[in-house]
């Protein structure tokens, strides 16, 4: 039996996976979070097999809590369930060592399939989500700016986009006001722009900050 943790910030969003998981056989929903700290927490207490991982959550998201859960059990593995599909998104993912993307459009045959190919140790990225990353790799430069930041610029773009201020983004993340500071201007000027506002738009232009459906 396949145990596994849904990570979601939207009780909707996770009591529609549970329902179609629960009708699955060899899979058992042991658990559920709606943060990231929850979701790092429950795994170094009781290492599921799998960890179905939304990026854009409050607290530390996806991409922090999937390389701390990696760091404190390398053996669980974590597929994200994701509306963000634009580059670099993906690459970004499975560069920190997750075991498959997904979208939210995907089939619920699909996620299924997802989740019994990384327990088995396989890696499993949409299909077209498969094929945009190969595609990149033959463009001699990227069409998205994004893909110029570093993970933790990235993290920390989508926390500002969201709203959040400096200071709780250095106390969910442990640095300084003065570290966060130093990678939002390090974003600017990789960006060129000059603030929040404009970067909000710039992420808004490529798909970097909607609001996920329920």
């Amino acid at each position: 039996m396949i145990k596994v943790l849904l990570v979601d910030d939207h009780d909707l969003v996770r009591t529609g996976i549970r329902r179609l998981l629960e009708d699955a056989k060899g899979i058992n929903v042991i658990a559920e979070a709606a943060t990231g700290e929850e979701a790092v927490q429950y795994c170094r207490s009781n290492e599921p097999d799998v960890v179905l991982m939304d990026m854009n959550m409050p607290g530390i998201g996806g991409l922090e809590a999937t390389k701390k859960i990696l760091r404190y059990c390398p053996d669980i593995k974590v597929l994200f369930l994701t509306v963000h599909m634009e580059a670099p998104i993906p690459t970004k993912v499975m560069q920190i060592g997750a075991a498959g993307f997904l979208t939210k459009s995907t089939a619920p045959q699909e996620m299924i399939q997802a989740i019994k190919a990384v327990n088995s140790g396989q890696r499993y990225i949409t299909p077209d989500i498969a094929q945009q990353m190969a595609l990149s790799q033959f463009q001699t430069q990227e069409e998205s700016p994004l893909t110029n930041l570093s993970e933790r610029e990235l993290q920390i773009m989508m926390m500002i986009t969201r709203g959040e201020k400096v200071v709780d983004i250095s106390n969910q993340l442990n640095l300084s006001s003065k570290t966060i500071n130093s990678y939002r201007y390090r974003m600017f000027t990789k960006l060129n722009v000059s603030n929040d506002v404009e970067l909000t738009h710039l992420a808004i232009r490529y798909g970097m900050h909607n609001v996920e459906p329920i």
